[in-house]
């Protein structure tokens, strides 16, 4: 399993180990991830995710998940998100006509 954010696709960053002696060593940073069910008010249809604490801020901010997915850009979503997406704005554009 990577350690890969399935909604906003954040990953593991490269950094230094400072020792006191100011000694660099190789270290990774891994973002906080957390399993968690996300439901889409449009698509009536639960989601199981491993999400980024950091993401499920913004998903709660923005109001739900197709709040976030709407508002977000394309370039900014994992694979899995924009698949999401396109079913939302689908169904939306199914709702209009």
């Amino acid at each position: 399993m990577s350690r890969e954010c399935e909604l906003s696709g954040k990953s593991p960053i490269v950094g230094h180990r400072v020792s006191h002696s100011n000694i660099k060593t190789k270290r990774r940073f891994l973002p906080n991830l957390v399993n968690f069910t996300l439901h889409s008010e449009t698509l009536n249809r639960s989601f199981k995710m491993r999400i980024a604490a950091s993401t499920l801020r913004t998903v709660d901010k923005h109001g739900g998940l197709d709040g976030y997915l709407l508002k977000t850009k394309k370039s900014a979503l994992h694979d899995k998100a924009q698949k999401i997406l396109a079913d939302i704005e689908k169904k939306q554009t199914e709702a209009t006509a």
